[in-house]
């Protein structure tokens, strides 16, 4: 004689509830991965527009909030082109440090400036990655100062 196991009805109501949860959550991962994939900037230098993927980080994010904004790119170190920007960013939860590659893009902290890299460069304290270039950092070797226009790309 089979006889069934029966769950009281609070039991079910528990393991619905959290399979409806699991649900939901797994789903608003899902998205931010999404988000942070497609968090694209344009750089048009010159009439030449160049697309980067910016990472999903807090100084990031108040990068963002900036946008549209147009600067003036100055060498530095022969290695990148900076800008100061109208404001400080945050950088609640920011690694100490970077060594950035020729294509990044970065926030220097202890100056409040942006930072394109054309040349690889050291571990610099301070140095926050917020995305990379796709393609065109060649661009930024050109000798002397870049009007730069950036604008977030719509997803």
């Amino acid at each position: 004689m089979a006889t069934e196991a029966t769950l009281p009805a609070s039991a079910v109501k528990t393991l619905l509830l959290a399979f409806a949860s699991a649900m939901v959550f797994n789903v608003t991962a899902h998205a931010a991965d999404n988000a942070a994939d497609s968090m694209k900037i344009r750089l048009t230098i010159n009439g030449k527009a160049m697309t980067a993927t910016l990472l999903d980080n807090v100084t990031t994010r108040d990068f963002l909030s900036l946008l549209p904004i147009t600067l003036t790119l100055e060498d530095y170190a022969a290695t990148e082109k900076i800008s100061y920007l109208p404001r400080k960013l945050s950088t609640a939860g920011a690694p100490a440090g970077s060594e950035p590659s020729a294509g990044d893009i970065a926030y220097y902290a202890p100056w409040g400036n942006l930072a394109f890299f054309h040349k690889d460069f050291r571990y610099s304290r301070g140095l926050i990655k917020l995305g990379r270039l796709e393609s065109g950092s060649e661009a930024l070797r050109n000798p002397g100062a870049l009007k730069a226009t950036i604008e977030r790309v719509p997803q």
